[in-house]
């Protein structure tokens, strides 16, 4: 019987896992948009939009046996992937890496490409004419955006605000406190420690006060929101046996399976299996995935394969200030600008997503 995997979402982890298994079986991509929306550059696009001409990338170029099929999914079951209009995508079996959401704008509200970049045009111009900008959440998005303002707007007054006491508090110290250093020779003023408790938009940017916890107010001319991710799982919390965890993420068993139906996975941020929500943490999934689904496809059983094992506090973490500067985290050691800038910060990935979709 000739294997069809439904692979339902095309963000990295769809994206990828549907190209590397395009030669081995049927796959069948199903994404909403037209392009991929490459995410690290999303960040860089704030203050240089021109990005997204490259960062933006179509589909079309992806697969050359399967196909991708631009539309919604509804629901999902051991048959496979019934979509918004009503068509029904069989599977032997299917991946739902339906990812995640951020503020604008980091990411897209909805499907449509062309209402993104004007979106995106919209906030840069905010940003050109604002002299003072406050990024609240000092996560990956909100301390690459302060280095990235810095670093192209050197003469914006920048504050980057957290609750928490210092930056990347889950990684070894020398990671938080030498971005802090970095972002602080950039001009950047640090406020940690202190919640902001009158947002007045968790979504999209705005200008106003922000009153800390320790009661004061500040005014700023643009207040950019960055206070994490949440998983895009509505899809998934209709599945039978469903669990949903912090984040809006689903609980997975050890081959990450999210409900009682045995030919169903999630991957991705979507997916709570111990990895963070980052790009690098759940590329981990990738080769897991692939091995298993192509193993499923020769007759295998499951549970004679390995369980997913995740990266867990070990997950690198690439935190880029700019295209110059920036500090990782590898797993066993912390490093700075040069390989940060190396690795990541230069092209932000661009060219490897590129290649993969097909484009130049």
């Amino acid at each position: 019987m000739t294997q069809h995997i439904a692979i339902i979402g095309g963000g990295y982890i769809g994206a990828e896992l549907a190209k590397s298994l395009d030669a081995k079986a049927e796959v069948t991509l199903i994404e909403p948009r037209s392009h991929f929306v490459h995410a690290p550059a999303m960040i860089r696009g704030v203050v240089d939009p021109a990005l997204l001409d490259r960062a933006l990338i179509p589909y079309d170029s992806l697969l050359k046996r399967g196909r991708v099929v631009q539309a919604r999914a509804m629901s999902v079951n051991g048959s496979g992937v019934t979509l918004e209009d009503g068509r029904h995508i069989a599977a032997t079996q299917v991946v739902v890496a339906t990812g995640s959401g951020n503020a604008a704008p980091f990411k897209p509200k909805g499907d449509d490409i062309a209402a993104f970049r004007a979106e995106n045009a919209r906030i840069h111009a905010l940003l050109k004419a604002a002299k003072s900008v406050a990024i609240v959440g000092a996560g990956a998005v909100g301390t690459e955006l302060a280095g990235e303002i810095a670093h192209a707007m050197p003469g914006k007054r920048i504050t980057l605000i957290s609750d928490q006491p210092r930056l990347f508090p889950d990684k070894p110290a020398a990671l938080g406190a030498g971005l802090a250093k970095k972002l602080q020779r950039a001009g950047v003023q640090l406020i940690l420690g202190q919640r902001a408790q009158n947002l007045e938009s968790l979504s999209e940017p705005y200008a106003g006060s922000l009153r800390l916890a320790d009661g004061s107010e500040h005014e700023f001319d643009l207040i950019f929101p960055v206070l994490g991710s949440r998983a895009n799982s509505d899809l998934l919390q209709a599945l039978p046996g469903a669990q949903v965890s912090s984040a809006g993420r689903i609980k997975v068993d050890p081959w990450l399976r999210p409900g009682s139906f045995p030919n169903v996975f999630a991957a991705g941020d979507v997916a709570d299996a111990g990895d963070a929500m980052t790009i690098v943490a759940t590329s981990r999934q990738l080769p897991w995935l692939r091995r298993t689904l192509l193993g499923l496809g020769k007759g295998k059983s499951l549970e004679e394969m390995k369980p997913y094992a995740p990266w867990g506090e070990k997950s690198p973490l690439l935190v880029p200030l700019g295209p110059r500067r920036g500090s990782s985290f590898l797993g066993i050691m912390t490093v700075g600008d040069l390989l940060t800038r190396k690795m990541k910060g230069e092209d932000l990935f661009v060219k490897k997503y590129r290649t993969l979709l097909g484009q130049p």
